[in-house]
């Protein structure tokens, strides 16, 4: 891990809420896809938010900033970079990457911003050469807040081995696919294979906990349910 000073390259607001964010850091940065950063507001104050590029960008770290109304711990940051143009992190660190290493096929599971954790592990394994299946969940309360549905609706058509579900709380009338709870419809599709399955989960902690707690009753091994949220539920 490293400390950096980070050039904001790009800011852009992907809905009302969310951003993506484009750094240049001073040194490249090294890291595995399923990693994350940590940007320095104070010595003691550092906000975690996971790397959306891929690790084979060393100068270019993206994210993505979900600033609801009332989330000052993203908002802040925001406001930082567009007043100063440019911001420390801590870089790399997390444990709960992409394991090239496994024959199980994939499940990415993803909460609203959660998302940008699975858009680099998702990135990474369509570059390779692995044929493993790769099947996306992202779950959002309405469709605008997909801000990357339609880039996954096209790697769904060009990717034979990913497969992409999303699922509305607050699905329009003409909406036909899937509603409520995202890890209900993992559960519908898999519930009964998730032994099978290694499942990369970002989102919201009391998300994260209810996923690992029903994931593991219908059977899930604790050591192929990866998410740097485990470590602190």
């Amino acid at each position: 891990m490293s400390v950096l000073r980070c050039q904001l390259s790009s800011m852009k607001a992907l809905t009302p809420n969310v951003y993506r964010v484009e750094l240049s850091p001073s040194a490249p940065v090294v890291f595995h896809a399923g990693q994350y950063l940590q940007v320095v507001m104070g010595e003691n104050d550092k906000r975690p938010f996971s790397i959306a590029s891929m690790p084979a960008e060393q100068a270019r770290l993206e994210l993505h900033i979900g600033a609801e109304p009332g989330n000052t711990y993203a908002s802040e940051v925001i406001e930082r970079l567009q007043a100063d143009g440019e911001i420390s992190v801590e870089a790399p660190l997390g444990v709960a990457q992409y394991r090239a290493d496994s024959a199980r096929p994939m499940i990415l599971l993803a909460g609203g911003t959660g998302f940008s954790y699975t858009w680099s592990i998702l990135q990474q394994h369509l570059a390779s050469t692995d044929p493993r299946p790769v099947m996306m969940f992202w779950g959002a309360r309405q469709l605008d807040d997909l801000y990357m549905h339609e880039q996954l609706l096209q790697l769904e058509r060009l990717h034979e081995n990913f497969s992409y579900r999303p699922v509305l709380e607050n699905p329009p009338a003409e909406w036909a696919g899937d509603r409520g709870l995202v890890h209900h419809a993992v559960l519908e599709a898999f519930g009964k294979q998730l032994a099978d399955f290694d499942v990369y989960i970002a989102g919201r902690f009391e998300m994260v906990r209810v996923v690992r707690d029903e994931f593991e009753q219908h059977g899930l091994p604790r050591e192929q349910l990866y998410g740097d949220a485990l470590s602190f539920i």
